[in-house]
């Protein structure tokens, strides 16, 4: 008896061609729209952190969500504001010393006078000026395309700054009522473990980001007192320029200390000593005290891993992805975390809720005392009780019921 193959249905190789260009097409459009996922990742990020002060200007100002927002992004531009005059104003004085000063500095230059007279006699600048004068007047004319190059890229940089500042603001306008839309359409016992998910991986980010801003403020700090200790000139630049460093993961603190310690051995051999021995001791105390007491309770993370994400994060966004690849790496243990928990995970004699695995009764009594502070206990016979809860939750770690054969 011969068994042909049967053809297959037209149906089915439509259907297989459709899911293939159905791929390609979405592949290409991931690829396409690379700059507006950068732009829409970096204000969801900007929104869950910026969420909490939010919240908390609603309850304890008694304003309204829209109110709050705009306090709050009018106080962080304030900030932001500021922190860049404390930046620029010095670099600009300088900048115009020098320009009133221009005529002496070549004069000086000229007769082998001054600092900088006896720095071109030391090199020889003036000669070697005559010997690559073509080269140098070649480059000085190239020098105009790249000052337009620069102020394009200003100009998308302000663009894109602007773009992610207005989707964070509608992400925290709108997201609360989307998510809860979302999640609305799951079933209880799954709602209640995917919000208690989104809340976890909402703490580690703004944990981190808090924890991470607090350690760059206390080490532009310390770099402020130690320039100030040693005489250091441009102590208040340095000191910004070495808090916004430290935002970097692990190589942050080291970028910002070099420009510090060249510029303390510019003004003197024993104030860039010192000001290295402080560094040196510093690092020390934020890597194993700093880090330890204010990350313990946001983000535990091992080390390795925190440094495969920051490479990958690196590779992938640049300095953008250095910056997102440990909250990132937090929201990814969270859910991991979450689902050996609920799916696979060890048997305990107390079921757990979340990454930080809160007891399921602890986090039934902080649901009942929030839901009593914001007035929603009022309708008794309509809330759950807690084994019902229980109960519920405990149906999404349970395995389904293995299928009995027919006999």
């Amino acid at each position: 008896m011969s068994t042909e193959p049967r053809p297959v249905p037209v149906k089915t190789i439509a259907a297989s061609i459709g899911l293939v260009l159905a791929t390609f097409v979405g592949l290409y459009l991931i690829v396409l729209l690379a700059r507006v996922e950068l732009w829409l990742i970096v204000a969801a990020f900007f929104a869950v952190v910026l969420n909490q002060p939010v919240e908390f200007a609603r309850r304890h100002l008694h304003l309204s969500r829209g109110l709050s927002v705009l306090v709050v992004y009018v106080l962080g531009i304030v900030l932001v504001s500021g922190m860049m005059y404390l930046f620029i104003r010095p670099l600009v004085t300088e900048v115009q010393d020098f320009a009133d000063n221009f005529s002496t500095y070549v004069g000086d230059a000229r007769a082998g006078e001054g600092r900088i007279g006896s720095l071109v006699k030391e090199y020889e600048l003036d000669r070697r000026y005559d010997e690559n004068k073509d080269e140098i007047d070649a480059w000085l004319s190239s020098a105009g395309g790249g000052a337009v190059d620069v102020a394009q890229s200003v100009a998308n940089g302000l663009i894109a700054l602007v773009t992610i500042l207005v989707l964070s603001v509608l992400m925290i306008l709108y997201g609360p009522e989307l998510l809860k839309s979302g999640v609305g359409i799951l079933s209880p016992p799954r709602r209640e473990r995917v919000t208690a998910v989104a809340r976890d991986c909402s703490r580690a980010i703004t944990g981190y980001v808090m924890g991470n801003l607090l350690i760059s403020i206390i080490a532009g700090l310390v770099t402020y007192v130690g320039l100030w200790v040693f005489g250091v000139p441009f102590k208040e630049v340095l000191a910004l320029w070495v808090g916004f460093a430290d935002l970097i993961p692990l190589v942050g603190a080291t970028l910002g200390a070099i420009p510090a310690v060249g510029v303390a051995f510019l003004h003197s051999t024993k104030a860039g000593i010192g000001v290295l021995i402080l560094y040196i001791v510093y690092q020390q105390f934020e890597n194993h005290v700093l880090q330890v007491t204010i990350m313990a309770k946001t983000v535990q993370i091992n080390q390795l891993f925190v440094l495969v994400s920051v490479l990958i994060g690196v590779e992938l966004l640049g300095f953008v992805g250095a910056l997102l690849a440990i909250p990132a790496a937090g929201v990814i243990q969270v859910i991991v975390r979450d689902s050996w928990d609920n799916r696979r995970g060890r048997l305990k004699s107390e079921p757990t809720i979340g990454a930080e695995e809160v007891p399921l009764t602890e986090y039934l009594a902080e649901e009942a005392a929030e839901a009593e502070e914001q007035g929603d206990a009022e309708a008794p016979a309509t809330v759950p009780t807690v084994a019902e809860r229980r109960e519920e939750l405990e149906q999404v770690a349970a395995p389904p019921p293995a299928a009995t054969p027919d006999t």
